[in-house]
């Protein structure tokens, strides 16, 4: 039986979060400092209902990595 890898390309909106001491942030000249920009250390949780399909592909897929002699169906 053949088997397909489906793979949806997806947009959502997160919210990021992270638990900071004073000490990492500059309250009075509103500066985040090293925390200007979300990373690994935050949380992101998904808006519910903000996702949106953006295109959805599959090809056959074997137990063989990277072989791009494969041809992609696409869906847009």
């Amino acid at each position: 039986m053949t088997k397909y890898l489906v793979r949806h390309y997806v947009t959502a909106d997160f919210i990021a979060e992270k638990v900071v001491d004073e000490s990492e942030i500059d309250s009075e000249k509103n500066n985040l400092k090293q925390n200007t920009i979300p990373d690994g250390s935050f949380s992101f949780i998904m808006v519910e209902r903000s996702e949106k399909l953006i295109r959805t592909t599959y090809e056959e897929h074997d137990e063989n990595i990277n072989n791009s002699s494969k041809e992609w169906t696409w869906n847009r």
